[in-house]
Parts: structure tokens; sequence; C-alpha cells
């Protein structure tokens, strides 16, 4: 999963991403709000975490022109404002959801969990498909109820996929949500994680639908090989 982080504290900033990344994601960052707005236009993020106050254009300005372009991204509104009428604009610019300054890293992390999760359509920390678990929380997988050791790459394209169970999703695609916006996009490194997540898995979970990309069937049971 990928992540815009927009806050011109660059301490908070620095903190989020940080935790974003050992969490197991990969994070973008801008640190006002024209910049926020091109990388959120321009970028395929899976959600957005937004200050309020941005020097250049504020939160709500930002949250407004994406809403308006038809960009439904997910978005957490962090900031320092808790008046009722501050969460109310937020909430009608279109934020899913609010955190007020000062916050718990954990919370925070436990919010971008559970929005992930709904935009997905899945309403557990637990994502299953045949005998396979995905727990975000933990950041861990299990094939029948066993742990398997994973790099942070291979979880990382593992989760995208079951959190899209039952949709083909390209190469193009895994690479746009699993990479930041540095990453040399014409890299075949798609192929190689897939293959060696097959490999640690031992399942038939991932299937090849060729000249389309990859597909995870939550009605299909996953059977050994």
């Amino acid at each position: 999963m990928r992540l815009l982080v927009v806050e011109d504290d660059r301490d908070i900033n620095r903190q989020v991403v940080n935790a974003l990344e050992e969490a197991g994601y990969v994070a973008d960052k801008a640190f006002d709000g024209e910049e926020g707005a091109y990388l959120g236009e321009n970028e395929p993020y899976d959600a957005i975490i937004l200050d309020m106050g941005l020097p250049k254009a504020d939160g709500v300005t930002v949250l407004q022109r994406w809403r308006r372009a038809g960009i439904k991204t997910p978005v957490i509104i962090l900031t320092a404002r808790d008046r009722w009428s501050d969460k109310v604009d937020g909430f009608d610019a279109g934020a899913d959801d609010y955190v007020t300054k000062p916050f718990h890293m954990e919370e925070l992390m436990a919010r971008v969990r559970a929005l992930l999760r709904r935009a997905a359509g899945h309403a557990s920390s637990q994502i299953t498909c045949g005998p396979v678990t995905l727990d975000t929380r933990s950041g861990r997988v299990f094939v029948d109820g066993n742990p398997v050791k994973l790099t942070s790459h291979e979880y990382r394209l593992l989760s995208y996929l079951m959190h899209h169970t039952g949709r083909v999703v390209s190469r193009a695609e895994l690479t746009e949500h699993l990479y930041d916006q540095d990453f040399d996009r014409d890299s075949n490194t798609i192929e190689v994680f897939v293959g060696r997540l097959r490999k640690k898995l031992a399942v038939d979970l991932i299937q090849t639908v060729r000249g389309l990309g990859y597909l995870v069937d939550p009605t299909q049971p996953a059977a050994r090989v």
C-alpha cells in the first residue's frame, strides 16, 4: 500500500512517514498544499494523511480540489484544529477520518489500517483466503495457522493483492502502489516477488491472468501444491 503524507511540520512528517514504513507501507511526503495537491492528483495513492493548516493552500482547499476532480482516495485529516466546526468543515470537504494533534502514533496507524480495510471492503484486521491469513495489525502472514516469514517487499505485494481479492491487478498497478515516485517503473521485479511468494506460501493462491495481471479469488479455496 502506498500513502501520501502532506504535513508542513517536518518533524511530524518524518515521524509519520517512518511509522508508515515500519508498518510495511510505502510513503511519499509533501510539505505544502500545492505540492500535496499535485501529488494527490497525479499519483495513485491508497490513502492520504492531510494536515489542515498548510502553507500555499490549506488542507480543506486541497481536499475540495481533489473531490471536485473526482479523486476518491481515502483521506485522514491530521490537524491541531479541534473545534467541532473545523471537523464538520473537513468531513464536508470529503475527509474520511479526523485525527487531532497531539496524537498517539499507534492510534493513527490503527486508523490507517481501518481506512484501507474499509476502502477495500474488508471488516476485520485479518484477511483470509483459503489457508492464507494476512494479519494487517501485526504485519504477519499465516498458512494453515503457521507463520510464514516474508520480506517487506513480499509482504507489501501479498497485502495489496489480498486487500483487492476478486479483482485482476495488473503489474503496472502493483508497481505504482508498492513503490514511491522515485522507483524505476519499468522494473520487472513484480514477477520475481510473485514467484518468491508462491514458493514461500506453498499454496496456489496467486493466479496469473495471462496478459492482464494477477488475481486472488476469495471464492476459490487455495489448493495445496
